[in-house]
């Protein structure tokens, strides 16, 4: 699962993994991202003692089997972090799929983590990038699911998105216990605090926030990756 921050990929890591039949991995590469690019995120130091930094060996277990013999593998991916000289052909192996999420609300959010974000840091276009890719080899479109969407409906658009990842729906994927869970990366502290309140996806959301200054040219600038991947999104 394809998808830029703060954009409701917690909390679909979080439904993929109350399956019971679903590994989960969190965000595989973002060591490896922070150790090539230098940036200086919250918990860099952190995340790169804690993470596999070579992207080969990232590559390879994302490539390979799900952990402990589960029917499923679920990757939570951040697109800024498969910066061009990271391996990408083992994407050929996996099943991809986009989540995406209005740019006003992401970079709404982002703000309130981390000052001043540039649009690399947002990962719009890196996902356009990732997603014109995917359906060059495909020959199609890949499932995109839009987070607004999830939050009107999770049912009906948990339902869409099994069906186009040919997998079968159950209902444990609406809720979930509160708290830290396994599956968590370790900058968790940092970034997960609303979603380890929750015990299943929020009500859906309402007006998009008012931005201005360089929050709302960052939202504008991300705009048209949005409607890019929106326009094919699975109906809901």
């Amino acid at each position: 699962m394809w998808s830029g921050p703060r954009n409701l990929s917690t909390a679909l890591m979080y439904a993929f993994a109350a399956r019971g039949d679903c590994a989960v991995l969190d965000e595989p590469f973002y060591a490896a991202y922070l150790k090539a690019t230098g940036l200086d995120h919250p918990m860099a130091a952190a995340v790169i003692a804690a993470g596999q930094t070579d992207p080969a060996r990232v590559a390879a277990t994302c490539s390979g089997p799900a952990p402990d013999g589960r029917a499923i593998f679920y990757q939570k991916h951040m697109t800024l972090h498969m910066i061009p000289a990271f391996p990408r052909d083992w994407m050929g192996s996996v099943t991809n799929a986009f989540l995406i999420r209005h740019p006003a609300r992401v970079v709404a959010s982002y703000a309130r983590k981390r000052e001043a974000p540039t649009l690399a840091d947002i990962g719009f276009v890196q996902q356009t990038q990732l997603f014109d890719e995917v359906a060059d080899r495909l020959g199609h479109a890949p499932p995109v699911i839009d987070s607004a969407d999830i939050r009107a409906s999770p049912r009906v658009a948990l339902e869409r998105l099994c069906a186009a990842l040919g997998l079968p729906f159950t209902e444990r994927m609406l809720a979930w216990p509160a708290g830290p869970k396994p599956c968590d990366g370790v900058w968790a502290p940092h970034w997960y605090g609303a979603v380890h309140a929750s015990t299943g996806f929020e009500p859906a959301e309402g007006a998009l926030p008012d931005l201005d200054g360089a929050y709302a040219r960052l939202a504008e600038a991300a705009m048209p990756a949005y409607e890019r991947l929106a326009s094919v999104k699975l109906r809901v």
